[in-house]
């Protein structure tokens, strides 16, 4: 199973968003509450627009875990959400499909919009319907710093699981890994030549200058 990451690059972010502005509002709004709300695909296609319009907050019950969830509506968000939703049927879903029939798109059809997108804009990670849930926990942490907050709204069990889902985990690896070099060097004893593990070397000068 591919382990889907958060768009960390906030440059690419906005680059998504003028690609997806280009096929119409609803997948920019679709990509804008993923990223701003963090809430999971299968909420956020169950939307209708009597839930958004008009308001400061959306207030949903989850799917997966039958809690309450209440987020703000806020800036950019809301003005899109307000141009959107402006002659829509209270009673419309959301993301409605294009086939004429009032009801969502469906989860492949959201993941194919996210990822032709992040594509075109020359993302090469693995990219998912879970990515959107992920940016916005990533670009949290990097505000506020604060994994409990985020463990708490991501109902996770442990701070470690939720560093790891929002890929900040896999970032601390990769530093530590770039950082890190195991380098060799040549050192000749009685001439011959022998090659050495850098860590090596305070015992072996210890014990040369002993003899």
């Amino acid at each position: 199973m591919q382990y889907v990451q958060p768009i960390r690059d906030k440059k690419k972010i906005e680059e998504i968003k003028a690609i997806l502005k280009e096929n119409g509002t609803r997948d920019l709004l679709l990509f804008s509450m993923g990223i701003n709300t963090g809430l999971r695909i299968s909420d956020l296609l169950n939307l209708k627009v009597i839930d958004v319009k008009g308001k400061s907050h959306v207030e949903i019950k989850e799917q997966k875990t039958g809690k309450l969830k209440r987020f703000p509506l806020l800036g950019n968000l809301q003005l899109l959400i307000d141009e959107y939703v402006r002659n829509k049927d209270c009673f419309e879903y959301l993301f409605k499909s294009r086939n004429g029939e009032n009801k969502p798109i469906t989860r492949v059809m959201a993941y194919m919009i996210i990822n032709v997108a992040c594509k075109a804009c020359g993302i090469q990670d693995n990219i998912g319907t879970h990515t959107l849930r992920k940016t916005f926990g990533y670009h949290h942490y990097q505000t506020f710093k604060d994994v409990a907050i985020l463990q708490s709204l991501f109902n996770h069990s442990s701070p470690s699981i939720t560093l790891r889902y929002i890929g900040i985990t896999q970032d601390e690896i990769e530093q530590t890994l770039q950082q890190f070099e195991l380098r060799e060097l040549i050192y000749f004893v009685k001439s011959e030549q022998v090659t050495l593990s850098a860590s090596l070397l305070p015992t072996i000068f210890k014990n040369h200058l002993n003899t």
